[in-house]
């Protein structure tokens, strides 16, 4: 088997895997070893493939860590819009629990809302802030009103 084809199967079950997982640092490694499957196809040799994984990968894994952390997205995806749909969002909301909690039917199931802050719990249009696992952190859709 061609040197060349083991690196473009070690390309592919990093994809695999990221596909899986999810995570992105995984596909930056893929494009490190399909750089080493060209190389192998230029005829370099197997030190200088690896090194060319290496340098590669890490130097794509390094970018984009960069580029993450540069846009704030290594924060909590619980208040990353680009991750939550949600946020922003508004919903209706009838009553309130004595725990400043309600159930709430938001995109055709109940969700559990949570009023953030010390807003006086009153029916009306809240917005999503934040989620935290399956609850709607909200407040007020327009403050000045409560």
């Amino acid at each position: 088997m061609e040197i060349s084809t083991v690196w473009w199967l070690l390309t592919g079950l990093a994809v695999v895997a990221e596909l899986l997982t999810g995570t992105l640092y995984l596909l930056m490694v893929a494009i490190g070893m399909a750089a080493a499957a060209i190389a192998a196809h230029l005829g370099a040799s197997e030190v200088a493939q690896i090194l060319i994984a290496a340098i590669v990968g890490a130097a794509t894994v390094l970018a984009c860590y960069m580029r993450q952390k540069r846009r704030g997205s290594l924060l909590s995806g619980e208040r990353d819009q680009d991750m939550h749909l949600d946020i922003g969002e508004q919903v209706q909301i009838e009553h309130w629990d004595a725990d400043r909690t309600t159930q709430v039917r938001y995109r055709g199931a109940p969700w559990t809302a949570s009023l953030l802050g010390q807003h006086p719990a009153l029916p009306g249009a809240y917005r999503v802030v934040r989620l935290e696992g399956n609850r709607l952190l909200v407040e007020p859709a327009d403050p000045a009103a409560h």
